[in-house]
């Protein structure tokens, strides 16, 4: 196992945030591709999980812990430094690896705020009750950000997307695992 990797046990709560996309710079430091546009969990986590790649060689298996020095935003992206990766050689053979941070490093959200993981898998309902589908992926368009949900429509999957803006959602309950929003089947 690399320097600066200690072998551990994937967390129960343990949340996919990124990748490591390769490295960067000569020191150590590495980018990573984040799955959020807000990659707060990333920064405040002192200690990230990894999954080595799928492809290619694998310079470590099973799970890895790794204590992070620092992470930041660099320009569009994120890039950090961790214990024990002291040059590019050994930020290259990151690369490719998945991130995954224990849910409870994740910061509190506000009221009405939402992690997008936690809305995958969730039911959409209209007001009528009908059953509009199920999260699948949410997708951010710019100005706002889109549920796209699967439903079965003459045996097949079929996809129906919906603005996430209050104008349509009118109740998120994530213990019921429910969404019910102001939409109908033919829209």
């Amino acid at each position: 196992m690399l320097t600066g990797l200690e072998s551990a046990e994937l967390p129960a709560d343990a949340i996919e945030v990124g990748r490591i996309a390769d490295a960067w710079g000569v020191k150590g430091w590495f980018k990573v591709i984040a799955h959020s546009a807000d990659p707060e969990a990333l920064f405040r986590s002192k200690c990230w999980f990894l999954l080595p790649t799928e492809r290619g060689l694998q310079p470590f298996t099973g799970t890895a812990k790794i204590s992070m020095k620092e992470s930041k935003h660099h320009s569009d992206s994120v890039v950090a430094t961790a214990v024990g990766i002291d040059d590019r050689t050994a930020a290259e053979a990151l690369k490719g690896s998945r991130i995954f941070i224990s849910r409870s490093s994740f910061p509190s959200v506000a009221k009405d705020e939402y992690y997008w993981v936690d809305l995958i898998g969730l039911d959409v309902v209209n007001r009528e009750g009908e059953a509009l589908g199920v999260v699948k992926e949410l997708l951010s368009t710019g100005p706002q950000t889109v549920l796209v949900m699967e439903y079965e429509l003459d045996g097949k999957i079929a996809e129906r997307m919906i603005p996430f803006v209050s104008v349509y959602v009118d109740e998120v309950d994530i213990a019921a695992k429910r969404i019910r929003v102001d939409w109908q089947t033919d829209y």
